[in-house]
């Protein structure tokens, strides 16, 4: 538990169905009376918005590695600032669709050997961890395509191609060994009711 909320985060590579996911049990919970809050990263609150339009539209040779780093930190921790912190300390469920993980397998793992960096500069800046990580594992391959027939603009991460992808998933998949406390993967190429029922019943678990 963190403070009187809790903190839920939803991980996986680009057109895993994570959002998807992340809305249902939103909408689960809501429908229980309890106060959501969903949200997302990069983005999530004024300041980290409009960073997030620097890091996911444009050419895949827009930032370094390192730069991108420190845009996502400066963007989450103003998501921790203005929107996370004050929903968890008023007792409200946080439901993020991304969160460090991302970064320590996006920038710390698939584009350079900077999970040192990252990690470092998670500690000194960050110093939280969800509750509760949901891990959508899909097929890069499908993921890809799906997640490229979207035509939504913010596809600077989907033109780093297959092989790209491929190093996401295997970032996420070892990320969830690492941290087995709180991470669940779940196989997110079933039907997406399937994987909402999954979800929703690793959270009423949890919440017992």
């Amino acid at each position: 538990m963190s403070g009187n909320g809790i903190f839920i985060t939803f991980e996986g590579i680009d057109g895993s169905g994570k959002s998807t996911q992340a809305r249902a049990l939103a909408d689960n919970i809501k429908s229980t009376g309890q106060e959501v809050v969903l949200t997302r990263e990069p983005g999530g609150s004024p300041g980290a918005e409009a960073i997030r339009c620097l890091l996911v539209e444009g050419d895949t040779d827009r930032w370094s590695p390192e730069t991108e780093i420190l845009l996502f930190t400066a963007a989450r921790r103003d998501h921790l600032e203005r929107t996370i912190e004050p929903a968890l300390a008023a007792g409200k469920v946080v439901i993020s669709d991304r969160f460090a993980d991302s970064t320590r397998v996006y920038q710390g793992v698939a584009r350079a050997e900077l999970r040192q960096t990252v990690d470092l500069l998670h500690d000194r800046m960050i110093g939280r961890e969800p509750d509760l990580t949901f891990v959508i594992d899909m097929d890069p391959e499908a993921a890809l395509s799906r997640g490229l027939a979207r035509n939504s603009g913010e596809d600077r991460f989907e033109e780093f191609g297959l092989s790209f992808q491929q190093k996401l998933r295997s970032g996420f998949l070892d990320l969830a060994k690492q941290f087995p406390e709180r991470c669940h993967v779940i196989n997110g190429s079933h039907g997406v009711e399937e994987v909402s029922k999954a979800v929703l019943s690793i959270f009423e678990t949890f919440r017992k």
